[in-house]
């Protein structure tokens, strides 16, 4: 039986993108199967399995656009059937460094999702190459 993964990406500026694509390929490496969701939508997630949200923070700790309707839909979702991994990009030198990640995965816990490990939070001051250190992250996650 094949694992499957849906990864959910919050995007303004395509960075959180570029990692979804490289923790996408270590989820295959590892035998999952890859839903990549760069307009999230939850009726056509599975609502069982495996999510990896991987978002930017926007503005003034705010998620970006494109992930605050499927942010919205999770209020009223029973995810209890869910495993999920969080990765947020920030910059520190803001006071709202990484909201949009702490804000899914508040939003995740209380619709009942479990996280699978504590959400990693990439400052892109220290990461210019953020991908590098998710992938170096991911790839510790798929082989528990």
């Amino acid at each position: 039986m094949s694992k499957h993964l849906s990864i959910i990406v919050g995007s303004v500026l395509g960075a959180s993108e570029y990692v979804a694509e490289a923790l996408e390929q270590v989820a295959q490496s590892a035998g999952f199967t890859t839903t990549l969701q760069f307009e999230p939508d939850l009726d056509v997630l599975e609502k069982k399995g495996s999510w990896l949200i991987c978002t930017s923070t926007h503005g003034a700790g705010e998620l970006p656009q494109n992930i605050q309707p499927f942010a919205k839909a999770l209020e009223e979702t029973d995810l209890s059937g869910i495993d999920a991994w969080v990765v947020g990009l920030g910059d520190s030198s803001y006071d709202t460094f990484c909201y949009g990640a702490m804000e899914m995965e508040k939003r995740l816990t209380e619709a009942g999702a479990r996280l699978t490990a504590p959400p990693l939070h990439i400052d892109v001051l220290n990461h210019p190459i953020p991908e590098d250190v998710a992938v170096e992250w991911f790839e510790q996650q798929v082989k528990q």
